[in-house]
């Protein structure tokens, strides 16, 4: 295909690679009751009402396992939160992984702290060794964890390792939303966690996000964080007044709260979280069993202690140079594949390599580099059935043996 008229593509998948599953009708219904009462501000209730963002979160705290649940604009102010909240201040040191999206990078920048990039592994998990040694060098106290498209690294041993070594874990778990590392939940094993209910996430609002913990003063830091107008004690899943005394003078306004509107379609999303996890994962398990009969495409290797969330899908091609990976994206447009490549030049789309975030000092990132230079990533939506999923494959397959076939 690199020298030669491409093979005419005879079969074309026809679904939409950015089309979510339909609310459930108890979502709409909920949304159509909130904006009849025209009351959508989170605390805008009547006597004695709990009101529909308090009750998403202490529905969200007792499905998480979690002690405490607040409920906020986006993934990314979560993140902004949750580590003010934790005790990051301007100039601070906080490593993260070097494969994430811009969002984590961000929300270090916006808080004042500087990224530090630890490099990942074959398997696009957290290379805990390099951790080790950013942790000796920077002598940071503080780590984002990117749970990155849903790979969860060795859960156990990295909180021995930060704990140890007095780093205090922020997870992002925008992409592990009901996974578990040896049966605890992705989020439950940091300090604070932080979830995204992005339209492309677990969870559909569009935009919103949640920060849990089970720490009181972490929780208290990042209600009054988050804009509560001194009104914390109608939260759903907080801790006692009490715990207010030194937040409630220290932390800023920053106006983040979720309004009742998304609050109201999320709960029965969450109510049915469990179902649309096993339709994930069956998704999941049939695409991926189709890109591994390729002998060209490396599928991404699964620890048996983690339980995925599979609404993504990573592979890699080992083999392929930059001219290959462009002429396979185009190959599998041709096919009605959207397939995203982290390894190019420019980020596109929904893809972002640590080179574009140059708001931050520059890191020579050497391993993560070579893995980023041949992955793919593509969504796997509900809105596709195990046959989409098994034709997809086969397209993908397809795709790659003509970019390799030589043409003279």
């Amino acid at each position: 295909m690199l020298n030669g008229a491409a093979t005419p593509v005879t079969r074309k998948f026809t679904g939409a690679f950015t089309q979510q599953a339909t609310l459930p009708a108890e979502a709409m219904q909920a949304a159509m009751s909130v904006l009849e009462s025209g009351r959508l501000h989170r605390y805008n209730l009547l006597p004695g009402e709990i009101g529909e963002v308090a009750a998403l979160e202490s529905e969200y705290r007792a499905w998480q396992g979690s002690a405490y649940c607040l409920a906020v604009t986006s993934g990314g102010q979560a993140m902004q939160i949750a580590l003010r909240a934790c005790g990051v201040q301007p100039g601070d040191v906080v490593l993260t992984n070097a494969f994430t999206l811009a969002p984590v990078p961000g929300a270090i920048a916006a808080v004042g702290a500087k990224a530090a990039l630890v490099e990942i592994t074959d398997e696009l998990r957290l290379d805990l060794d390099d951790l080790e040694q950013k942790i000796a060098e920077t002598k940071a106290r503080f780590l984002m964890l990117s749970h990155m498209r849903g790979h969860l690294c060795d859960m156990e041993a990295l909180m021995h390792q930060c704990d140890k070594a007095g780093v205090t874990v922020i997870e992002d778990c925008a992409h592990t939303m009901g996974a578990r590392w040896n049966g605890r939940r992705s989020g439950n094993f940091g300090k604070a966690a932080c979830f995204s209910t992005q339209t492309y996430k677990h969870m559909n609002s569009g935009e919103g996000g949640l920060v849990t913990t089970d720490d009181p003063e972490i929780i208290a830091r990042s209600t009054i964080l988050s804009g509560s107008y001194m009104l914390y004690e109608r939260h759903g899943a907080g801790p006692e007044p009490e715990d207010f005394d030194d937040a409630r003078y220290q932390m800023p306004n920053c106006s983040a709260r979720m309004d009742a509107l998304r609050a109201a379609i999320l709960r029965p999303q969450l109510a049915q979280i469990e179902e649309s996890i096993d339709a994930w994962n069956a998704l999941y398990s049939t695409t991926n069993q189709g890109l591994a009969a390729s002998n060209s495409i490396r599928t991404i290797a699964r620890p048996a202690a983690e339980s995925l969330v599979g609404s993504s899908i990573q592979f890699r091609l080992p083999g392929f140079g930059p001219a290959q990976c462009q002429s396979l994206l185009a190959a599998a447009t041709l096919r009605g594949v959207e397939l995203k490549w982290f390894g190019g030049a420019e980020p596109v789309g929904f893809t972002s390599a640590h080179q574009s975030w140059r708001y931050m000092e520059s890191q020579p990132m050497p391993r993560t580099d070579k893995v980023l230079a041949t992955l793919f990533d593509m969504r796997l939506p509900l809105t596709f059935s195990d046959a989409d999923c098994a034709f997809i494959a086969e397209l993908i397959c397809e795709a790659v043996d003509e970019v390799n076939q030589p043409h003279l």
